[in-house]
């Protein structure tokens, strides 16, 4: 067992060390030969057992071979059990300057791997390929670096910033900075670059660890974009950066393991007075609480969540607006929460309540919604098809990706008024109850109740309930069979449905499986329950039934 004093003497050699070696406690690296290597600098010097001088360092991906301990004696402290190495000096790389990094991508003999790597950011922060057609023409026209508008120094090492007032002599007009994946760490270093470039209106900081301080950030007024994925920050530093960046639009922050936004002075986040689009994707927020501390962000229009832990959705009401002291005065003036917001994507989350679906009605613009990998949009556990998904949201335009056509919001709403009059038989009360919209569409698409529709001449009653499904054979123990389409009422169930398979392809020695497939949903829907009816189901008019071998 280490005691006390032994670990007081390896502080100490690793701080004496630090000069002679060239590596500094908590400095950046990367491994020499793979700069998608990162690292940060936990010990310098002597390991016991093994000769000459040692960097220890803690990997950023977690691929090492300890937690800083070796053969009993602790040099540092990882933070995951295997996620730390000692490597030679040698093999490390402190990083270069951000002109050194230029030089090397844009007038050195590019490889194939690092041509790939050439892109620039659209306005949605994705990567747009530089084009090397002509490549020596391209190459040349990039050695003149005073008319590149746009620069990938991705995952190049790139540490410093260089002597003072060279950037901007070089790419006075650069626009588009991707920084992905290098060794900066400081905020001051973001600060002499972003100065330096006046006219650079978006930068990617993603997988750079900055440090929790932020200091010596200058008024970026030009910043309309800015990615800070994977960056470890927190919502406390979002807060000190929003002082420098009074004209941002975009605002990208994945993967930081957010749980909490936590505003400086209210109980809800203010200025961000340009933010438009804000990306908190793939976080651990788990209470849509915190989610409502962004409502009255005025100029907000898409907000993407998916992949965190929410379970539900909720819009605040007149006493809950209160509660959150947004303020009797704004809400006499007519403000609304998330008044301008758009598009809101929640997929991956965990929602399974249909609360949660209809309260996104409230939203006064809302009208690009993803729900998809949710509990709540799988029918297969329990939750809504696509068509019920429709039905509910009045104003959805866009439905986890795909677009809602008029013909499709009018299909899905009747098939919706059906299946809930099949489903609930008449109980209007607990129909109030469980589905807010069903009068309204029952009276808009002038559907009359059963009782009343039995009055009406048999044939055409009977062909109102008719839907039109393709049977499909896709095991491949059937063999090839064509497709065929015929029209069966709506209240065959799926008993009903495998016997007639049975007899119209000939496929009495098999035990089948169906499975629902429609237009817009990702996966087919097993039917499992040979007493449910196709309109139980929520099968349409087009609809196709794949049959497989139950092996």
């Amino acid at each position: 067992m280490q005691d006390f004093s032994d670990k007081v003497s390896i502080s100490e050699e690793s701080v004496a060390c630090e000069e002679n070696i060239g590596f500094k406690i908590n400095q950046r690296v990367h491994f020499i030969g793979d700069s998608r290597r990162t690292g940060i600098v936990k010990y310098v010097g002597h390991v016991e057992g093994y000769p000459g001088m040692w960097v220890g360092v803690d990997w950023d991906n977690g691929e090492g071979k300890h937690d800083g301990s070796i053969n009993g004696v602790r040099y540092f402290q990882a933070k995951g059990e295997k996620s730390a190495s000692c490597v030679r000096p040698r093999n490390l790389s402190g990083g270069i300057t951000f002109l050194e990094a230029l030089e090397l991508r844009y007038r050195g003999d590019s490889t194939k791997e690092e041509e790939d790597e050439m892109y620039v950011l659209s306005a949605r922060n994705k990567r747009v390929a530089i084009q090397l057609v002509g490549k020596n023409k391209v190459q040349d026209k990039l050695s003149r670096f005073e008319e590149l508008l746009g620069a990938s120094l991705s995952y190049l090492g790139v540490s410093s910033t260089g002597p003072p007032g060279q950037i901007n002599t070089v790419v006075p007009n650069l626009k588009e900075l991707d920084l992905t994946g290098n060794l900066l760490s400081y905020w001051q270093d973001v600060g002499v670059i972003c100065e330096e470039l006046p006219a650079l209106e978006a930068l990617n900081l993603s997988n750079n660890y900055m440090v929790k301080q932020i200091t010596g950030l200058p008024l970026l007024k030009s910043i309309r974009i800015l990615v800070l994925n994977c960056c470890g920050i927190t919502w406390a530093q979002v807060e000190l950066l929003k002082q420098s960046l009074p004209a941002v639009e975009e605002l990208h922050l994945m993967g930081n393991n957010l749980r909490e936004i936590m505003p400086l002075s209210s109980n809800f986040v203010e200025g961000f007075d340009s933010l438009r689009f804000l990306n908190l994707e793939d976080n651990c927020i788990d209470s849509w609480t915190e989610i409502l501390k962004l409502s009255q962000l005025r100029s907000l229009e898409q907000l993407h969540l998916n992949k965190n832990n929410l379970n539900c959705i909720f819009y605040p009401d007149y006493d809950l607006c209160l509660d959150l002291h947004i303020g009797q005065e704004m809400i006499e003036k007519g403000f609304r929460p998330f008044e301008n917001l758009r598009c809101l994507l929640l997929g991956g989350n965990k929602i399974e309540d249909q609360t949660s679906v209809d309260s996104l009605n409230s939203f006064p613009n809302l009208m690009d919604i993803r729900l998809s990998e949710n509990p709540i949009a799988d029918p297969g556990k329990g939750g809504l098809p696509r068509f019920s998904l429709i039905a509910r949201l009045a104003k959805v335009e866009i439905l986890n990706g795909s677009e809602v056509s008029p013909r499709e919001r009018k299909e899905s709403e009747i098939r919706y008024v059906r299946f809930v009059m099949t489903k609930m038989q008449g109980n209007t009360e607990e129909i109030k109850k469980l589905h807010p919209r069903f009068m309204q569409l029952k009276e808009l698409h002038g559907i009359e109740d059963e009782k009343q529709s039995a009055v009406a001449g048999g044939p055409q009653k009977m062909a109102a309930g008719l839907l039109s499904l393709t049977l499909k054979c896709v095991g491949a123990s059937i063999g090839e069979k064509p497709p065929l389409t015929k029209k069966l009422p709506a209240t065959t169930t799926v008993g009903k449905l495998k016997i007639l398979c049975e007899s119209i392809f000939k496929l009495k020695s098999f035990k089948l499986k169906l499975f629902l497939q429609e237009e817009g949903s990702p996966m087919p829907l097993l039917l499992d329950d040979e007493m449910n009816s196709l309109i139980e189901l929520g099968a349409g008019n087009e609809s196709t039934i794949l049959i497989d071998v139950d092996d």
